[in-house]
């Protein structure tokens, strides 16, 4: 078995007495999508915060290509990179400023050519040279995944990156996923309350509910496992346990 690009043990956060995350453990191996499943409050976010390095761990450790994150922050975090429909870049930049100062941060190299390479693969050619503030939520969603995708990540972090897409782009931007994961190895960890696409695009699923992991697997796993007929049912069912 492949050894895995990213190895979380044992991790917690607590905000004063509450625990956000209570001691969970898993991996992500070279080229899987996990999917990360819960109800609002679970802590997939605190999750995905500590992973980033932006929230300190209470306890436990994070390991990504076998290096310590607590140790090693910044020549690990050079070759990760996130998308939220929940998070905007600088409201007063273009679409092409945005992504040419994410660029230069990453210290990129040939920046026009990777700039005009993901604008046309994410189809926002009609709003590259708009105004942030001005563009529809589903064109700052796409600004998003750009950035995402510009720095040539080998983990992704994905939160709820299709909520504000219309059915079509949302499907063209689950392909341009599976594409770019078979032809460069990308290792994805993957937010949605959209249980079709989180069947159609998980390896496996670690499913939260109240900071612990209670189930994971596959789709099909799980649903066999809570005797449910699909992964929305089984949701529910967690969610008003919980």
């Amino acid at each position: 078995m492949s050894t895995p690009v990213l190895h979380v043990q044992h991790l917690v956060k607590r905000f004063g007495a509450f625990v956000a995350v209570n001691d969970i453990s898993f991996d992500i191996r070279p080229g899987e999508i996990l999917g990360l499943l819960g109800p609002n409050g679970a802590g997939k976010t605190t999750t995905i915060q500590m992973l980033l390095g932006v929230v300190t761990p209470t306890a436990g450790s994070i390991q990504m290509f076998g290096l310590d994150l607590a140790t090693h922050r910044e020549a690990i975090l050079q070759q990760v990179n996130f998308s939220s429909t929940y998070v905007s870049l600088p409201q007063a930049l273009t679409v092409e400023e945005n992504l040419w100062v994410i660029a230069r941060l990453y210290g990129l190299s040939q920046i026009q050519e990777r700039v005009d390479d993901i604008v046309k693969r994410l189809e926002m050619e009609e709003f590259r040279h708009k105004i942030t503030r001005k563009l529809s939520s589903g064109q700052s969603t796409r600004l998003g995944l750009a950035k995402a995708f510009l720095t040539d990540p080998k983990i992704l972090f994905l939160d709820e990156p299709t909520a504000s897409l219309d059915p079509d782009i949302a499907q063209k931007i689950r392909s341009f996923l599976k594409e770019e994961r078979r032809s460069s190895g990308l290792s994805v960890l993957y937010t949605s309350h959209n249980m079709h696409e989180m069947e159609e695009m998980s390896d496996r699923i670690i499913f939260l509910q109240r900071g612990k992991i209670v189930a994971e697997g596959t789709a099909q796993e799980i649903v066999a496992r809570f005797g449910q007929a699909d992964l929305e049912k089984v949701f529910v069912k967690l969610a008003r346990e919980n």
